[in-house]
């Protein structure tokens, strides 16, 4: 395959993640009307291994085998630390807002694959990166309402989201696509499990229906995530994740009378913008590789 016929194949795997993430956060936000936080979490985690495993069937034993343990702890520990933050901020604030907040995170992965990864990012992709961030500052606002109290959390949560994708990229030569997403689930749902009993709230059928699909949607989601990491680079891949913003605003109307304002899509388009040029910037750099042309 070419390089370009590589890349976008991992963008198809990408846009695929980001509309099972994000079905994954309307579903959950609306679960947290009703249950914990923390019992959300735990479903998302426990229903996801359980999945896994019955897909998996005796293979379970050789894939829970890897050649990097504690960068597959550090990973799934990142996964569920981002969860959860999520999941706490999105109970009380509208879905759109929060996604939009954590748009720095694919500028965050972009610049930590350098440090991380060993990945080259040019001046202009740089320059991208910077004006990305001031659309994330007109999003954010800064001392207006939206960064009080559990604003923070997805700022938080976008930056361990971002460590978390630069780990799963350093993952993917290495263990498989499944021993990383049993991980994943193994790790959430075992810390989850021990503390669950202090909050449990006896969910009704259609509750645990939709505990089910969010452990469902969070399996899917990352083994595309995954598999969109294994064959593309993290900085072609995460303009994609901007995709979000769109399913978000669907979700939030359809299911919460959740409107975005003009400043939160203004600092949006600006974001998108300079991901996008991310990507063009990507393109040109990978031809020139391609072609030898350093």
């Amino acid at each position: 395959m070419s390089v370009g016929g590589t890349r976008y194949a991992g963008v198809r795997w990408m846009l695929l993640a980001t509309f099972l993430f994000t079905s994954l956060d309307a579903t959950a936000k609306y679960l947290t009307a009703y249950y914990p936080v923390e019992q959300v979490v735990w479903a998302r985690f426990f229903f996801h291994l359980l999945l896994l495993i019955a897909y998996l069937g005796w293979e379970t034993t050789r894939a829970v085998k890897t050649q990097r343990l504690g960068l597959q702890l550090w990973r799934s520990g990142l996964m569920l630390v981002t969860n959860l933050l999520f999941f706490i901020a999105v109970r009380s604030l509208p879905l759109a807002d929060v996604v939009a907040v954590m748009f720095v995170g694919p500028l965050l992965v972009t610049a930590l694959s350098v440090p991380l990864l060993g990945e080259r990012v040019g001046p202009r992709r740089w320059g991208a990166v910077l004006v990305g961030f001031v659309g994330a500052w007109i999003i954010v606002r800064p001392g207006s309402g939206v960064m009080q109290g559990l604003a923070l959390l997805p700022l938080l949560a976008a930056l361990t989201n971002a460590l978390y994708t630069i780990a799963t990229r350093k993952l993917s030569n290495q263990d498989s696509t499944m021993t990383t997403l049993l991980y994943t689930g193994l790790i959430g749902a075992v810390a989850t499990s021990a503390y669950l009993p202090r909050v449990w709230v006896t969910p009704d059928a259609l509750g645990w229906w939709l505990m089910l699909l969010v452990g469902a949607l969070g399996a899917l989601g990352h083994l595309a995530f995954i598999r969109a990491l294994t064959i593309s680079p993290p900085a072609a891949l995460m303009p994609f994740s901007y995709l979000v913003l769109i399913w978000s605003t669907g979700y939030g109307y359809v299911l919460f009378d959740d409107i975005p304002d003009q400043q939160m899509l203004i600092g949006a388009a600006v974001v998108v913008a300079s991901g996008l040029y991310v990507l063009h910037r990507e393109r040109i750099v990978g031809y020139a590789a391609g072609s030898g042309d350093g």
